[in-house]
């Protein structure tokens, strides 16, 4: 699949090819699209803002970072770090440096972290970046429309909302106690009244995208 918005073109190399076939292959077709999209935004913002950031480092963990929602990588941990896990161990196999595996690594495992990804290298930011855009965590009129119509065009969101959540519930309902700990939220829901944070699921079903 050849995917070119201005310069914003899917990295031609071997390693690049092998983790979309992976995603491809192991992900329905909402996740892929997701994962692909995440990709396109992220790299649509870190051209905007004149980041400087290894394209390739970028695809490899977008295309890979939500392989801890597929059934094949699905171990016992977070879901985040059983992607993060589960892409190191394809890169490494891959023959991939080291180095670039755990900035990678860091990407997956930390992108549905707040705060942290944005402080550390600009690959790890912009993964978080591409997919809290979709996701409908960051504002989208950080690109253009025209942009952002393009990127849909390509890649559908196939009613992304509903089953993101749906394989992220199945993934938590196998393994709850990787969904225990949120410190802060929880002594604010416990400790202070009157106190109301927006869930995950309000910011998702609330995204600025028609399904």
């Amino acid at each position: 699949m050849s995917f070119d918005l201005a310069d914003m073109k899917i990295p031609d190399t071997a390693i690049c090819g092998a983790a979309m076939a992976l995603a491809r292959e192991t992900s329905p077709d909402f996740l892929f699209n997701h994962v692909m999209r995440t990709f396109a935004f992220g790299h649509g913002v870190g051209q905007k803002n004149g980041s400087k950031y290894d394209v390739e480092m970028l695809f490899l963990g977008c295309a890979l970072h939500d392989l801890g929602l597929v059934d094949a990588f699905i171990k016992e941990d977070r879901f985040e770090v059983d992607g993060a896990d589960a892409a190191a161990d394809f890169l490494s196999k891959k023959g991939y440096p080291d180095a670039k595996i755990a900035i990678i690594w860091d990407a997956i495992a930390l992108h549905a972290t707040v705060s942290i990804p944005q402080r550390k290298q600009p690959e790890i930011a912009l993964v978080q970046f591409g997919a809290g855009l979709d996701i409908g965590v960051f504002p989208i009129d950080t690109l253009t429309n025209q942009s952002i119509s393009k990127i849909l065009e390509e890649f559908p969101r196939l009613g992304f909302k509903e089953a993101m959540l749906s394989a992220m519930a199945s993934v938590v309902e196998k393994k709850p106690m990787t969904g225990a700990i949120n410190l802060m939220g929880d002594v604010g829901r416990e400790c202070v009244h009157g106190f109301h944070i927006p869930s995950f699921c309000d910011i998702v079903r609330g995204a600025p995208f028609d399904e």
